[in-house]
């Protein structure tokens, strides 16, 4: 088991980012507190307003609007560029994007099941 994932965490490790957009259309990631600290102390006001606006919370396995319930699945940053997506907030995007890998989820294109 443990060479499986050692192989799984190579190959992913070496996986460019095709920029396809799958993972920010299928999932929304609610902010941490922690990226809420960041953005406050950078004066990231036009993030924080959409982050604070779409009021985001976990419920079980999706991302809901606390105010409406309604299921929440498309990132607000994220830019369709003709041929890519692209994050407008790139630089500034929260931890749970920042770590993730090409190829490590199915919300990946890149993903691959293992034998």
């Amino acid at each position: 088991m443990q060479d499986m994932e050692n192989r799984k965490n190579n190959k992913t490790s070496t996986l460019t980012c095709r920029r396809c957009g799958k993972c920010c259309l299928s999932a929304l990631v609610p902010a941490a507190e922690e990226d809420m600290e960041r953005w406050r102390r950078e004066q990231k006001r036009e993030i924080l307003r959409a982050v604070e606006l779409s009021r985001a919370v976990w419920a079980g396995d999706v991302v809901i609007s606390s105010e409406t319930g309604e299921i929440l699945s498309t990132c607000p940053f994220l830019k369709y560029e003709g041929k890519c997506y692209a994050c407008t907030i790139y630089d500034d995007r929260p931890k749970t994007c920042r770590q993730f890998k090409p190829g490590s989820s199915e919300l990946c294109s890149q993903f691959e099941r293992p034998d």
